[in-house]
C-alpha cells in the first residue's frame, strides 16, 4: 500500500477529526488538537487510509517516530502492520511508536521477542474528577479554594470570566507577549513553539473544534485556557492554561471557571503530562488526580536493514 504523508494544516483538521473517538482512549492524544498545537515542533505528518484509519509520523530530535493508528480497536493490528511495513520498506527503519496508550498496548499484546514495550512515566496524563475541580470541595482541595477566595476578595467587582471567540484573539496575543517576556531566556526549549502553536490556533479558530475562555481583570485579559472535548470518554482535555502568576488564586479561578462554562457535560478532566518537570509535577499532584492515562514507547526489535551488495 502506497502511503502519502502530508504536513498538517488547519484546513485538514475538520476532515481528520472524524477518525477520532472510535475506541477507548483517555490520553490527550485522543483528540486531534495536540497534533496541531505541536505540529512544527514535532514535524508532524499524516496519512489517511480511506474511511477507516489515520496514521501519524513525527521527527523528534532528529529521530523518526509514529503514533499508533487512529482507528477502531479491532482494526488496530491491521493498520499497525501497515505502519510497520512503511517504516521497514520505505524508510528502512524499525518501527518506533513514540507514545502508545495503555488500552491499545494491551489489545495489541505484542510479542516480547519482536517488540520492546516500555512505560514512559514522565508522559502519563493526569486525570481528575470534573466535579471536584468545579466545586473544589473536600480536604484535598481546601488550599486551592482558599487561593480562589483570596483572589475573589482582592479583585471584587473588577474581574469576570468570558467565553473567548476568534474576535478576542488580539487580547490573547497581548497577554502572551507579556507572559512570554516574563519568562525571560532561561526557559524550556519548547516554550516558543508552544506560543507559536497557540497563535496558529487563534488564527484558525473559526475552523477548529476548540473551546476557549479567559479571566479579565480591569477589562484586561489576565488568564486564558484552551481545551477540547472527548465525547466518548465524557472528558475535557485542557491543552493550554496560562495566567498572570502575580495574582494569587488566578490559576485556580481559570481552572474552575473554564470547566464550569466550557465543559458542563464533562465527567473527567485530562490536564496532560508533567514532562518530567518537578515543579509542574507538584502542581498537577496538588489538584488530587483520580488516576493517570499511562503511555508506552514501542520499538520493533527484529528489523534488519538491507545490506548493500559489494560490486
Amino acid at each position: 500500500m502506497d502511503l502519502e504523508f502530508k504536513s498538517l494544516s488547519a484546513e485538514a483538521l475538520e476532515d481528520l477529526t472524524r477518525y477520532y473517538g472510535r475506541r477507548h482512549d483517555q490520553t490527550c492524544d485522543s483528540v486531534i488538537l495536540d497534533n496541531f498545537l505541536w505540529a512544527k515542533y514535532y514535524h508532524v505528518h499524516y496519512a489517511a487510509i480511506g474511511e477507516r484509519a489515520l496514521l501519524w509520523t513525527m521527527n523528534i530530535f532528529g529521530k523518526q517516530y509514529a503514533a499508533l493508528p487512529v482507528c477502531a480497536m479491532e482494526d488496530l493490528p491491521e493498520y499497525f502492520g501497515i505502519l510497520e511495513r512503511y517504516f521497514n520498506e520505505e524508510l528502512k527503519l524499525p518501527l518506533e511508536i513514540y507514545l502508545a496508550d495503555e488500552p491499545a498496548v494491551e489489545y495489541l499484546n505484542l510479542p516480547a521477542e519482536r517488540y520492546s514495550v516500555t512505560e514512559v512515566p514522565d508522559s502519563r496524563d493526569y486525570l481528575y474528577s470534573a466535579e471536584a475541580l468545579r466545586t473544589l470541595s473536600g480536604k484535598a482541595l481546601h488550599k486551592k479554594k482558599n487561593n480562589l477566595n483570596a483572589f475573589a476578595r482582592a479583585y471584587e467587582g473588577r474581574y469576570e470570566y468570558r467565553t473567548l471567540c476568534c474576535s478576542d484573539s488580539h487580547d490573547v496575543w497581548v497577554f502572551l507577549d507579556k507572559w512570554r517576556e516574563g519568562k525571560g531566556q532561561q526557559v524550556e526549549g519548547h516554550l516558543d513553539y508552544e506560543v507559536e502553536g497557540i497563535h496558529e490556533i487563534l488564527r484558525n479558530c473559526s475552523i477548529l473544534n476548540v473551546r476557549m475562555g479567559g479571566i479579565y481583570v480591569d477589562d484586561a485579559l489576565e488568564a486564558f485556557s484552551i481545551g477540547s472535548y472527548n465525547a466518548r470518554e465524557k472528558m475535557a482535555i485542557i491543552h493550554i492554561e496560562k495566567a498572570n502568576p502575580e495574582m494569587r488564586g488566578l490559576y485556580q479561578l481559570i481552572n474552575q471557571q473554564f470547566l464550569i462554562h466550557a465543559f458542563p457535560e464533562a465527567e473527567l478532566v485530562n490536564r496532560e503530562d508533567d514532562m518530567g518537570l518537578p515543579g509542574l509535577r507538584q502542581a498537577k499532584m496538588s489538584y488530587a488526580p483520580i488516576g493517570f492515562a499511562r503511555k508506552f514507547r514501542i520499538r520493533q526489535l527484529d528489523f534488519v536493514p538491507e545490506q548493500r551488495s559489494e560490486t
